[in-house]
């Protein structure tokens, strides 16, 4: 399948990506090096929700799919860009943000919620992001998303209220990716999206090398 373009909406991974409050930081150092072994290995440590990731429903359902039961359908598939570009920090995206949306959303499409809070990357203000309400979460599962993608921080409320659109997403064995970015580089129509997960048996969820192609 021939790509005419490709946006990378992954973040960098490095030992200064910000995560999720209480979350595993990370460490990334050199355990080998061509000078001295004759070749570069690297040392990760990271939490599997780590950068631009997602959620498996275990993360949050004790009896959902582990990341490595997902049916990887649930990465790949045509994203819905939802423009919520106009909300402000720390409010919850509403039903009539989206519902002119509404006709878009069927099964097998993945719903990208763009807040434009990636631009925030790196700095105390990209804590204080919008969220996912329980109600929009409801609606989009009744239509068959499955998927829900947000270049944010976390879908739910920044101050651990409440992890409402966590749980209803989780329970119907949907997926959730965080820490996404550059939605705003899709200035094309029915992206491809790509977010594979590493194949990690068992675990909540994982990083991702995320994309959104246009093919011919």
């Amino acid at each position: 399948m021939p790509f005419t373009k490709i946006v990378d909406l992954s973040i960098p991974l490095t030992s200064d990506t910000i995560v999720y409050p209480g979350d595993p930081e990370p460490d990334i150092s050199q355990a080998a090096s061509i000078e001295i072994d004759g070749y570069n290995v690297s040392k990760l440590i990271i939490g599997s929700h780590t950068g631009t990731h997602v959620d498996a429903p275990y993360h949050i359902n004790p009896t959902g799919h582990r990341i490595d039961e997902s049916p990887l359908e649930q990465f790949i598939g045509e994203g819905v860009l939802i423009d919520v570009t106009h909300k402000a920090p720390e409010s919850g995206i509403s039903f009539k943000d989206v519902e002119t949306y509404l006709p878009l959303l069927h099964a097998g499409k993945i719903a990208l919620f763009h807040t434009g809070w990636s631009q925030h990357l790196g700095t105390k203000h990209y804590y204080n992001h919008p969220y996912i309400t329980k109600e929009v979460v409801e609606a989009f599962l009744k239509r068959g998303i499955r998927t829900f993608f947000i270049d944010a921080l976390n879908i739910d409320p920044p101050d651990g209220s409440s992890f409402a659109a966590h749980d209803a997403i989780t329970k119907a064995n949907g997926i959730i990716g965080e820490n996404f970015t550059n939605f705003a580089e899709i200035d094309f129509d029915k992206p491809l999206i790509i977010a594979l997960p590493l194949k990690l048996t068992g675990l909540d969820g994982s990083p991702v090398r995320a994309i959104a192609a246009k093919t011919k």
